[in-house]
């Protein structure tokens, strides 16, 4: 099948496609005479599988780290087991950190009421002050910087093509 069916049959933005196999998570296709890639049912199932992988917000380094021991079968299972250990711990984290952030949402909402005007919005003056309070540099490695901050995971890396959910 050619890149725009396997696109098709996954699910798969095309220059995702593309993304996994520069970053050797897919490997390369044959090609035609006429160099269009081939895939085959082997490549669409390690797609899903990185795009499952994905879903559960893993890293494309966790995730070569898995694809690593899916190739090598007959390898002890101990890295894959210590590596969803860690990304757990990584999901605790983000989960206390969206509770803050609901708490503090919830805060400034609660400190509006319906009916005013802009310049007496009690959640435009909360997040003006919180601007001027919080520390907004660079993030270091994902931890909480100041009370109320909150953060993406550290050394996360996105694919900047595909949808939202790879």
């Amino acid at each position: 099948m050619k890149i725009g069916e396997l696109a098709a049959a996954t699910g798969t933005q095309v220059e995702t496609i593309r993304y996994y196999e520069r970053e050797d998570l897919l490997p390369t296709p044959a090609r035609t005479e006429g160099n269009y890639r081939v895939y085959n049912d082997a490549h669409a199932h390690r797609l899903a599988f990185i795009r499952h992988c994905r879903c559960l917000d893993m890293t494309l380094d966790e995730i070569r780290v898995l694809l690593h021991h899916k190739d090598a079968p007959t390898e002890s299972c101990g890295e894959v087991d210590a590596l969803l250990d860690d990304h757990i711990g990584h999901v605790v984290n983000r989960i206390k950190e969206l509770k803050a952030l609901e708490r503090e949402l919830r805060a400034l909402r609660a400190g509006c009421s319906d009916g005013r005007s802009a310049e007496d919005c009690g959640i435009l003056g909360g997040l003006e002050k919180a601007a001027l309070e919080h520390d907004h540099g660079p993030r270091h490695s994902g931890h909480q910087l100041a009370e109320g901050t909150h953060s993406r995971r550290g050394g996360r890396v996105k694919e900047k093509h595909g949808s939202a959910k790879p």
